[in-house]
């Protein structure tokens, strides 16, 4: 139990790792805060979803650019049950840009710090493009994509899935789409989907991805015992709707992933597990001096158990053969100059009742919210540098229920849902 109490402050830091990299704002020639609401990302403005559609091609035309970027962060944490501690936290580099015309990518590469001064070094994010632009339907403009990715939903325009926000409920279960879950595929697959929008207005996509072997997991940097499963007929499809409307944004989008899951891989039964989503997005951008943003996501999940193992603690009690999972995000962020952004994101996991498989209640619930205050003082169009950019947030992250219950969360006494609480500052660099 005691592993687990640091999980609030590695999941208050994951889900603030910032996705805006100065090699794009290199490539384009447009500052980093066109493309997103806050001048160190993550969540990205109509400008950015436009360029990430295109393949991450679009370029000002004056020459090569290196399509390598940095960047490092440090870690001020403080854990409710723990101790402090002030650390290296990670270092990314990134391989990002346009290659030519129609071919363009974003791969990231990084190195965690475990806690011990040992950095394990893995393949983060990756999402290479093909893409038609400038195609006509109907008198309408056509853009047509194929994106080959190892996190489904990363790859998403919106980047409103929790794989592309970063923001998904943590918990002792969760969704396929959640990369928060246990052994959730997020890097260990490599699939490929094939994606349009048609009038700048209606998005669609389908795809599949394969898990990886564990030797090859191993290979990439990750713990075999993490691992997703040997997945079967595996479909994702996403659609949306979305409205530009200049000073400000909308989008409605519904998601799908459906899969067979060998887990462990022994050859044996495998669950059965579909996933439908929907989410809702708004963007006031105004002139770009107060950005308001919101976003909601609901994934349910439901499961076709490929066994029914037997209770650990109530004999003769074997657990049932279907259940749901449920994951609910909602964010909301204000940005001030696309400087200064204040986010507030409340996450709820849940579960049907299963007195087998979630020990000791019977229910996995799940409920956290984080509060991020985060300070970007270069990346705009009047910054003294588009080479480097810098980031401080200070981050709190509370669990008020965790496994089923507030208190006694493990069934023993002392155990609390606060226990996971942590409150950290970080300091971030990228060049």
């Amino acid at each position: 139990m005691t592993v687990l109490y640091g999980v609030g402050a590695a999941f208050s830091l994951a889900c603030t790792t910032a996705q805006a990299i100065p090699v794009y704002a290199r490539q384009t020639g447009a500052a980093c805060a066109d493309c997103h609401a806050g001048s160190y990302g993550p969540a990205l403005t109509p400008y950015g979803m436009r360029f990430k559609l295109n393949g991450y091609t679009d370029t000002d035309g004056k020459g090569f650019k290196i399509p390598v970027a940095a960047q490092l962060i440090g870690t001020r944490s403080v854990p409710a049950r723990g101790e402090s501690s002030n650390r290296l936290t990670e270092a990314d580099v990134y391989l990002a840009g346009r290659l030519t015309e129609q071919v363009g990518g974003y791969v990231k590469v990084t190195s965690n710090n475990d806690g011990h001064n040992r950095f394990d070094t893995k393949l983060s994010d990756l999402d290479l493009r093909f893409v038609a632009k400038e195609l006509k339907l109907g008198g309408k403009d056509l853009t047509l994509g194929v994106s080959v990715n190892n996190n489904p939903g990363f790859q998403d325009p919106i980047a409103a899935l929790p794989a592309a926000s970063s923001l998904g409920p943590p918990g002792v279960t969760g969704t396929v789409l959640n990369p928060s879950s246990p052994n959730a595929p997020a890097n260990r697959v490599f699939g490929a989907t094939v994606y349009g929008l048609y009038d700048s207005r209606w998005y669609g996509e389908l795809g599949t991805y394969n898990s990886m072997q564990r030797s090859t997991q191993d290979r990439l940097g990750y713990n075999p015992n993490g691992d997703p499963g040997k997945l079967h007929d595996t479909g994702y499809a996403r659609f949306a709707y979305m409205r530009d409307m200049r000073r400000q944004f909308f989008s409605a989008g519904v998601v799908a992933l459906t899969t067979k899951r060998e887990l462990p891989r022994t050859g044996g039964p495998m669950d059965r597990l579909t996933d439908l989503g929907y989410d809702l997005t708004y963007q006031f951008l105004g002139n770009r001096e107060h950005i308001v943003q919101l976003s909601y996501v609901n994934i349910l999940e439901r499961r076709k158990y490929g066994s029914t193992p037997a209770s650990p603690i109530a004999p003769g009690l074997l657990a049932k053969p279907r259940g749901t999972v449920h994951d609910q995000t909602l964010t909301v962020a204000y940005t001030f100059k696309q400087s200064y952004t204040l986010l507030f994101s409340h996450l709820v996991s849940t579960g049907s009742r299963d007195d087998a498989r979630f020990v000791p209640y019977g229910v996995p619930d799940t409920t956290a919210n984080l509060v991020s205050l985060y300070w970007a003082p270069f990346g705009k169009d009047d910054s003294y540098t588009s080479m480097a950019n810098l980031k401080l947030a200070a981050n709190w992250f509370r669990f008020t229920r965790f496994n089923g219950a507030r208190d006694n969360i493990f069934g023993a006494p002392g155990t609390n849902a606060r226990d996971f609480n942590a409150f950290s500052l970080t300091a971030a660099v990228a060049f």
